[in-house]
């Protein structure tokens, strides 16, 4: 089968977390002997400012760590009817501009064999409600939230005709211990500033824990601004800007401890809506420690996988448990390695997309199943 997606940026991942889900579930797709292609428009903001930030050399980079993954960089006048001639199923990003989502609800409406499919792993639907809203998606055959919550706002507004829970996970051929890798840091976190979503967070659960403690620290992110950066600097944490997605295990495995820091909107409107980072960090084996944060689908186990944490001086105390109780951080970090295992790899999201795709009357999906039942 061929599966196209229209994303955001396939190249870029800064400051665009789907990029990495996408990327392990397109190399899913391809190991079971798919073709996978990604469609991304030419003024994409977070390639646009990847290669402002970085340089050329960081595309090329993608390339090097995703020898395997097509993307296709589509202008204005790009023909979409004959790129989607030989679709089996198109999966398009909410980050596609409305009136290419539109366009692509006609060119299904209008005949095509596609089963066309929307995906929103953003908060906009409460943070932005309007702009979701005067999307046109009646000609889509299902919607793929990632999360509960997400999917019961589009059932209520009547977004949609089938809404699924779609979350996102871990690419576990990427994201994995490296036990042989010395560990010379004590607490990194990976995260970008985050509109102002998150800055007091970010200082009572990341800055004062880890200056008080006298942490050898690390950030890695982008979009801080000034007075972020100075807040760093005096607690002495050491900041490094953008990282790729494909160093980030490495970045994981030379530190003892990472922090999970939600967005206020997840936090507030869509409960039970990790960031993938949760799952990126589980699959790499490192200790994990959160701010509050509700998994009201009980995704993990709380006190077992990672840590949870009420406030500033929870923090300070479970980093200092974690740091001198090597026993307890390798109870932690089995558990968490062995939920995402069991649960959530792209691996199981994949199954859990055919699952979908044959409940949207998909005839390939369909006539796939079959053939397997036949032969087993």
């Amino acid at each position: 089968m061929k599966f196209v997606f229209y994303t955001h940026s396939l190249i870029s991942d800064w400051n665009h977390g789907n990029a990495h889900f996408l990327r392990g579930v397109m190399r899913d797709l391809q190991r079971r002997g798919h073709e996978t292609l990604a469609l991304e428009p030419e003024d994409a903001w977070s390639r646009t400012n990847l290669l402002r930030d970085q340089g050329p050399a960081a595309v090329e980079k993608f390339h090097a760590a995703f020898p395997q993954h097509r993307s296709q960089i589509y202008a204005r006048d790009f023909d979409h009817e004959a790129a989607l001639a030989d679709a089996d199923v198109v999966i398009v990003h909410e980050w596609t501009d409305p009136q290419l989502v539109e366009r692509l609800g006609c060119i299904r409406r209008n005949g095509a064999a596609f089963t066309l499919l929307f995906h929103d792993t953003h908060h906009r639907a409460v943070s932005a409600e309007g702009d979701i809203a005067a999307l046109i998606l009646e000609d889509y055959d299902g919607v793929l939230a990632f999360g509960q919550t997400l999917r019961e706002r589009y059932l209520r507004a009547g977004w949609g005709k089938s809404v699924f829970v779609w979350h996102e996970a871990a690419d576990e051929v990427l994201f994995r211990p490296m036990p042989e890798i010395e560990r010379i840091g004590d607490l990194i976190w990976i995260g970008n500033w985050g509109d102002d979503e998150r800055s007091a967070e970010i200082a009572e659960f990341l800055i004062r824990p880890a200056m008080e403690l006298g942490l050898k620290t690390t950030v890695r992110g982008v979009r801080y601004p000034d007075h972020a950066l100075d807040a760093l600097r005096a607690a002495g944490i050491a900041y490094g800007g953008w990282i790729a997605n494909a160093d980030v295990p490495v970045a994981f495995a030379r530190h003892k401890v990472t922090v999970h820091i939600p967005r206020r909107p997840y936090v507030e409107h869509l409960p039970g809506i990790p960031t993938i980072r949760v799952f990126e960090a589980l699959a790499c084996g490192i200790p994990l420690i959160s701010a509050p944060w509700d998994d009201a689908e009980h995704l993990f186990a709380a006190g077992t996988d990672y840590l949870v944490v009420r406030d500033g001086a929870e923090m300070k105390k479970s980093l200092r448990e974690l740091l001198c109780d090597a026993d307890r951080a390798a109870s932690l970090t089995a558990a968490g390695l062995e939920t995402i295992k069991a649960r959530h790899t792209c691996r199981h999201r994949v199954d859990e997309l055919f699952t979908i795709l044959a409940h949207c009357g998909s005839k390939r999906v369909a006539q796939d199943l079959h053939s397997r039942e036949a032969a087993e």
